[in-house]
C-alpha cells in the first residue's frame, strides 16, 4: 500500500504547482534614431544609391518633401529633384515587391526614400519652431533617421490601371496613434496588412508607428547629405 501512495503524492503534488503560463515573444522596434556616425561624401553617395525607377520605371515617385505638400509646408533643404533613391541592395528588393504586386494589378507609389541630413535637421527645426519637441519624444521625428542611410522608405500602394491610392485610414505623415499600422479596421486594416506583406518578404521592416514606413538593413550603413536632383 505504501509503494502505491508516494507516486499518487507525487502526481497530485505536481498537479498542483503548475507552471506559469509561457509568456508571447515580445518584439522590440528598433530605435528611432540611427547611430551617430560621419557623413559620407557624396563621391561614395553615387557609388552606393540608386534611382529606384532605373530598375522599374513602373513605381510611382511623389516625392512630398521636395514640394510644399508636407507637414512643414514648404520644400526641405536637399530635395531639388522628384526622384526616389535607396541603397542599391533596398532598391533591388523593391523592384521585387513591385513586380509581385503586379500580378494583383497593384503597384507602389513613394512619398520618400532617401533623404539628406540636411533635411533631416531641417525637420528638427521646424518642431522647435512650432513648439512640437513631442514629435521628437514620441517616434514620429528622428533626428538621424533611416532614410539617411537610404535604407528606408515611405510608400503605399496604388491600383496600376487607375493610379488612385488604396485605402489606408490616414494620410501620409499622419502624427497620431491611428497611424499605427496595428490600428485599422475594414479595408485600410486589409490594404496595411497587404503592403506590409508584400514588403516583408522581401526583406523589409515595418515601423510600427507608421504605416508608410519601411526599412531595410545592410551591412555597415553610411549617412549622406548628397541632394536629390
Amino acid at each position: 500500500m505504501r509503494r502505491l501512495l508516494f507516486p499518487l503524492l507525487a502526481a497530485l503534488t505536481s498537479a498542483c504547482i503548475s507552471s506559469p503560463p509561457a509568456r508571447p515573444p515580445v518584439t522590440v522596434a528598433p530605435p528611432v534614431n540611427t547611430v551617430e556616425t560621419e557623413i559620407a561624401p557624396d563621391a561614395v553617395a553615387d557609388t552606393l544609391l540608386t534611382d529606384v525607377r532605373s530598375l522599374d520605371p513602373t513605381i510611382v515617385v511623389d516625392m512630398r518633401y521636395a514640394t510644399s505638400n508636407n507637414f512643414t509646408g514648404a520644400p526641405l533643404p536637399g530635395y531639388l529633384g522628384n526622384h526616389a533613391y535607396l541603397r542599391r541592395e533596398a532598391a533591388a528588393a523593391l523592384a521585387r515587391v513591385q513586380r509581385d504586386l503586379r500580378s494583383e494589378g497593384l503597384g507602389l507609389k513613394i512619398f520618400d526614400a532617401y533623404r539628406p541630413v540636411r533635411a533631416t535637421l531641417a525637420m528638427v527645426d521646424w518642431t522647435e519652431r512650432v513648439n512640437r519637441p513631442d514629435l521628437l519624444k514620441d517616434g514620429y521625428i528622428a533626428s538621424r533617421s533611416r532614410h539617411n542611410l537610404g535604407l528606408a522608405i515611405d510608400l503605399t500602394l496604388i491600383d496600376l490601371s487607375s493610379g488612385r491610392e488604396l485605402e489606408m485610414g490616414t494620410p501620409f505623415d499622419t502624427f497620431s496613434t491611428a497611424a499605427h499600422t496595428a490600428n485599422a479596421t475594414g479595408a485600410a486594416a486589409a490594404n496595411r496588412q497587404k503592403l506590409k506583406s508584400a514588403m516583408e518578404r522581401e526583406g523589409f521592416l515595418n515601423y510600427d508607428q507608421e504605416w508608410w514606413h519601411f526599412s531595410f538593413n545592410v551591412p555597415n550603413p553610411l549617412r549622406f547629405d548628397r541632394p536629390i536632383r
